[in-house]
């Protein structure tokens, strides 16, 4: 019988694509059955946790862990064409037997086309299964579109509504993959994600109540580091760190979906990227380290990279603000002015380089308590990230240094994730 339906749910949507349409109705079905890659034991995962030091943060296991893949239908970024999106779902188990509440996870920014979550090996899912699914969560964690089996043609990088859509398919394709891969599931419904990751779970936890109320039982939402205040971000004048990678993706993605950013890459950016940028990001075979080591995107300091890259007239444009295109592309994929129903955790470090709290999670909260909203919390986890990773306990300052570069290099990749998803998920047991 389920093989049957998956087979029908893949005819249909051919169809369906074929004809140029979409369908809601299979929005969420899963194209493959569910695939067990491997199950966590509760010791192989303290012991990881605990070789690593993540353990202080996730506590010991009470489960064990089944990493189960998902290959799921959902609709692209334009016309509502249907595609599909993989991902992982982390069931727990062992010693958990109660029902579980669902976390719908996004991850950060990924350069690499071929990465998916569906890889008990990949640094993110093992955090997501200590934190989460080690704890008695169940877990579904979206590879995006355009990413591992996804065959969308682009990834539209930091586009609310179709990251919305498709991880809020990511929850139905995790319902539809439950019974057969003995998962239960008690109907509550948590949102998180990490940077870019936190930015799609919000936009996701925004939809799932506007739109999906009556579908999901939507307990809380955890939106860490992320770029919550795009238009904003785009009138700042210093480079972020990692300017050669987020940037050149939020152009050419918005290209992709609205089609007026800019006339020719030519007008956006300078040779010799512009004869090749719009088809670089996400890439089949190269890293944000062999991208650089290869010459296809600029090294050097974060404002070296963007006049590297970048016409300058280009971006003074999005500065100015008003009528221009990326700034207004900008507009429509900031998170200000939503209110959500759920209770509410924005998390991040204050020394932040790569997604500058002053500019998107003060500005968020901001949003939120003048139209009071009061039902957000916002956490800064600086002081813990100086006092565990900085040079006797404080950040350095010395910017021509080798700690400074160690520092602010891991700040916003490794030190904040685990320390706001464990923020994240002190909310989350509250509601559970």
């Amino acid at each position: 019988m389920t093989l049957f339906r998956l087979s029908c749910v893949a005819a249909a949507a051919a169809l369906l694509v074929a004809c140029g349409g979409s369908d809601d109705s299979v929005r969420g079905e899963l194209i493959d059955p569910p695939a067990v890659v491997t199950t966590l034991t509760a010791a192989q995962i303290d012991a990881t946790t605990a070789a690593s030091g993540l353990q202080a943060l996730s506590g010991k296991a009470k489960c064990d862990v089944k990493v189960v893949a998902l290959n799921y239908r959902t609709p692209g970024a334009k016309d509502g064409e249907m595609s599909n999106a993989s991902g992982v779902m982390l069931v727990p188990g062992g010693m958990c037997s109660s029902a579980a509440p669902l976390v719908a996870n996004a991850r950060g920014t990924e350069v690499l086309k071929t990465r998916t979550l569906a890889n008990p090996q990949d640094a993110e899912t093992f955090l997501l299964a200590a934190m989460y699914a080690a704890q008695g969560y169940a877990v579904v964690a979206t590879d995006y579109l355009g990413y591992a089996k996804s065959t969308y043609a682009f990834h539209p990088y930091l586009h609310a509504d179709s990251q919305a859509t498709t991880i809020i398919d990511s929850v139905r394709a995790a319902r539809n993959a439950a019974d057969a891969v003995g998962a239960k599931l008690s109907g509550k419904v948590m949102f998180t994600g990490y940077s870019q990751g936190g930015h799609a779970s919000m936009a996701a936890h925004r939809a799932a109540e506007r739109d999906h109320a009556g579908e999901f039982n939507v307990v809380a939402g955890a939106h860490l580091a992320a770029p919550y205040n795009l238009s904003g971000s785009l009138q700042v004048t210093e480079a972020i760190a990692g300017y050669q990678f987020f940037v050149p993706m939020i152009v050419t993605s918005w290209q992709k979906v609205y089609g007026n950013i800019y006339g020719s890459p030519s007008e956006a950016f300078k040779a010799p990227y512009a004869s090749y940028i719009e088809n670089l990001l996400p890439n089949p075979t190269l890293t944000t380290t062999t991208l650089i080591t290869s010459g296809n995107l600029p090294g050097g300091t974060p404002n070296q990279a963007r006049d590297a890259l970048f016409q300058p007239a280009f971006l003074t444009g999005a500065q100015q603000g008003g009528n221009n295109p990326l700034y207004q592309a900008g507009k429509k994929n900031d998170l200000l002015g939503w209110t959500p129903k759920a209770r509410v955790l924005l998390c991040g470090g204050a020394g932040d380089p790569t997604v500058p709290p002053a500019v998107h999670q003060v500005v968020m909260k901001a949003d939120f308590d003048k139209r009071g909203v009061t039902n957000v919390t916002s956490v800064d986890v600086d002081a813990a990230i100086q006092a565990t990773y900085g040079p006797d306990g404080k950040a350095p300052t010395d910017p021509t240094s080798a700690a400074f570069a160690t520092y602010y290099g891991n700040y916003h990749g490794r030190y904040e994730p685990p320390l706001c998803h464990a923020q994240a998920r002190g909310l989350f047991d509250t509601v559970k």
